[in-house]
This record gives C-alpha cells, structure tokens and sequence, in this order.
C-alpha cells in the first residue's frame, strides 16, 4: 500500500511524486505535495505566470490580432510602422520586447505590449 493520499479528483490510489508535485495517472491532476492548496494545471493560470495587457489594459493572449497605436521607427533599416496597422497572430515571449510577429512589408519583429491595442 502506498504512503502517498489518494487523487482529491477521481479518488485514485495509484498516485506518484514527481519532483514537488502528487501525480494522478487515471485523470492527469496534478497537485501540490505538502499538502498546500489544490490546484489543476492543465490550464489553469499559475500564480507565477505572467499576464500581458495592451496600452488599454486589455488581456492579450497567443494568436490574438492587436493594432499598432502610434507610429514606431524602426532601427536599423528607417522604415517607419505606421500607427493602425494590423498585426496578425502574436506570439508572447518573456523578454524585453512582449511580442514576436510579422508585420506585412517588414517581416518578423518584436513589438513591446505598451504600443498595440487588441481588436
């Protein structure tokens, strides 16, 4: 018989420790082994994960469209991304710059979340 408590999801014997966390091989609910509050994490926001906002205070996620709200010089090549312009399917990174994208005419680059707006 294992020392280990049962799955508080479905009730499964068969749980197994990985690293910090309880695992439950049945349903996949994962929790916390010193017996701290119960979390689900499989989608659930951590607490340690870090949420994006736009110039508005909007909630930006992968995938989302934004719009860029004033003209942004770029370095190196002069061009200039025009305030208005759409940006499709923004990928989030933790780095100085928010986010990774394409932008028609300009290719990939990265935009800081201060300067788009989500439409």
């Amino acid at each position: 018989m294992s020392a280990l408590p049962p799955c508080p999801a479905c009730q499964s014997e068969f749980t197994y420790q990985d690293a910090g966390l309880l695992v439950c091989p049945e349903c996949a609910h994962e929790w916390a082994a010193d017996g701290s509050a119960s979390s689900d994490m499989q989608g659930a926001p951590g607490a340690d994960e870090k949420v994006y906002r736009d110039a508005a205070g909007n909630v930006l996620q992968n995938g989302d469209t934004v719009t860029v709200i004033k003209d942004l010089k770029l370095k190196g090549s002069g061009g200039v991304v025009k305030m208005g312009t759409k940006v499709k399917n923004i990928r989030l990174v933790d780095a100085d710059h928010d986010i990774d994208c394409k932008i028609d005419g300009f290719g990939a680059m990265s935009l800081k979340t201060e300067f788009v707006r989500k439409v």
